[in-house]
């Protein structure tokens, strides 16, 4: 069993897991639905939620929107800004061209790069190689203006999953769960099982990594999380099937899925192999990306809801399970703890809101049941209030619709920085809420110009003698700190 953003698109069906027991969390939890999507305004967000520097949620769902322009009656996919205030509004619906040129069906979250623009992928439409489409990359301003950038074909990648992240060089990163090496790994995919790419800003592509090269796809397959870029440059990452495991874990992958590492000029390397021996003490078949801790190493979940660390040289241990099943990718809060969502589990089966410490002592925090949303099919996004955010790919008002919820366990406020590195002289946007009044902004204590351009966000230099650490904003009656410290580029 795969993660279902890509297979629910492609049509697999698959059984339901059954629901583990949840755990009572310690914390006093609010929950609340924040927007019910129907169809015509959005329907199935299967990506997180962004915060972007205008203070709104920017997000995607994989169906619903103007199904007029789509030739599908149910729609072929959004693009979504919820204003702070909660007001949904639709600022793309895919498939507005003919042979839906444009791309349809996102199905992973956008990025915002310092032009202002964001950028995704579509899993599908565009390039008829594949079977509706081989997917797109494109630029959109939050006006609604779409520029595709880049249409997949196939031997270029195929159906990407993961979402874009930013590299410290400026250019973005990402994979395709299918596409690469057609007819070359022994899943019958005749496109190919993935790829690693990059793509500057102005659209210029390479491919860094066609999976499934090695005999047996010892290299991995089938890559559905997002990658990350940690402190020492590379870039690492999972991939869902493939490996040099001989134990058979979940049809159809018949292999148990790796941990890989990669350079920016494509330089690769496996660095774990799921289930190595036959038995698979840290679970199997990652479907969901790694995170990068305050404590250096990497973090992840297998779909049998393992919780794993990992150090940047490959270190691997399993830390505990996370009572769910199929978790999403993590984030780390403010307190140091990780949360995140799993798509089956709880209550009632259909999925959970999950914290786990370092340590791996795991508690569920919501268990949803179908009336507030069920299978969330994205990990969470800390908002700069405290605030967790996330989406669920079906339930709420309309059974097939999905919703966007918010959950709070008492943390406090924080500013984010965009980017979260930087040279000196280099400009950041420090983002945060009630930022009018600001007195003062410090790189780990060296003092930097700065702006206050909104409500919402700063734009500060980062100041000479700057050295990597946190960020902090003085107000006239507190002091926030950034949610993770900013690295300073030599």
């Amino acid at each position: 069993m795969l993660r279902h953003k890509a297979l629910v698109l492609v049509g697999i069906a698959f059984a339901v897991l059954a629901p583990s027991t949840p755990t009572n969390a310690s914390a006093a939890v609010d929950f609340s639905v924040l927007i019910n999507f129907n169809g015509t305004n959005g329907a199935a967000p299967t990506a997180p939620l962004i915060q972007a520097t205008d203070g709104s949620f920017y997000g995607t769902t994989a169906s619903g929107g103007d199904g007029a322009s789509c030739g599908d009656q149910h729609g072929c996919g959004t693009v979504f800004r919820i204003t702070p205030g909660g007001e949904l509004n639709t600022i793309y619906s895919f498939c507005a061209l003919a042979n839906c040129a444009d791309g349809g069906y996102p199905s992973a979250g956008l990025v915002q790069a310092p032009d202002g623009s964001f950028y995704g992928t579509t899993f599908g439409g565009a390039d008829l190689t594949c079977d509706g489409g081989c997917g797109t990359i494109f630029k959109i301003t939050a006006e609604g203006k779409l520029t595709t950038l880049h249409r997949f074909h196939g031997a270029d990648g195929a159906s990407p999953s993961a979402a874009l992240i930013l590299g410290s060089d400026g250019d973005f990163y990402g994979m395709t769960w299918l596409g690469g090496i057609a007819g070359g790994c022994w899943y019958d995919e005749p496109y190919g099982c993935g790829t690693i790419f990059k793509m500057t800003a102005q659209g210029v592509f390479t491919t860094l990594h066609r999976f499934c090269k090695d005999t047996n796809c010892a290299d991995g397959a089938l890559p559905l999380g997002s990658l990350v870029q940690a402190t020492n440059g590379k870039f690492y990452g999972t991939t869902s099937g493939g490996g040099r495991s001989n134990h058979d874990c979940t049809e159809p992958n018949y292999a148990c899925g790796t941990i890989f590492e990669i350079r920016s000029s494509g330089e690769f390397k496996t660095l774990f192999d799921f289930c190595p021996n036959g038995d698979c003490p840290g679970g199997y078949n990652p479907g969901a990306g790694l995170i990068q801790a305050a404590d250096g190493n990497l973090y992840g979940t297998s779909l049998t809801g393992a919780f794993f660390k990992m150090t940047l040289q490959g270190r691997f241990r399993n830390v505990s399970a996370v009572n769910a099943n199929e978790p999403n990718t993590l984030i780390q809060g403010t307190d140091g703890n990780f949360y995140g969502t799993a798509y089956f589990g709880g209550t009632a089966g259909v999925g959970t809101v999950f914290k786990v410490t370092p340590k791996g002592k795991a508690s569920t925090l919501h268990s949803f049941d179908y009336d507030d949303g069920d299978n969330p099919d994205a990990g969470l996004l800390q908002a700069t209030d405290g605030t967790f955010y996330g989406t669920t790919q079906s339930g709420g008002s309309d059974p097939g619709g999905g919703v966007v919820f918010k959950l709070s366990v008492g943390l406090g406020a924080f500013v984010a920085l965009e980017p979260g590195y930087g040279k000196v002289g280099a400009k950041i946007v420090i983002l945060g809420n009630n930022l009018q009044g600001a007195t003062g902004v410090t790189f780990n204590g060296t003092a930097a110009d700065f702006d206050v351009a909104s409500d919402s966000e700063i734009t500060a230099t980062v100041p000479s003698g700057a050295t990597s650490g946190t960020v902090e904003v003085t107000l006239p009656d507190k002091t926030l700190k950034s949610n993770v410290a900013f690295r300073v580029l030599q």
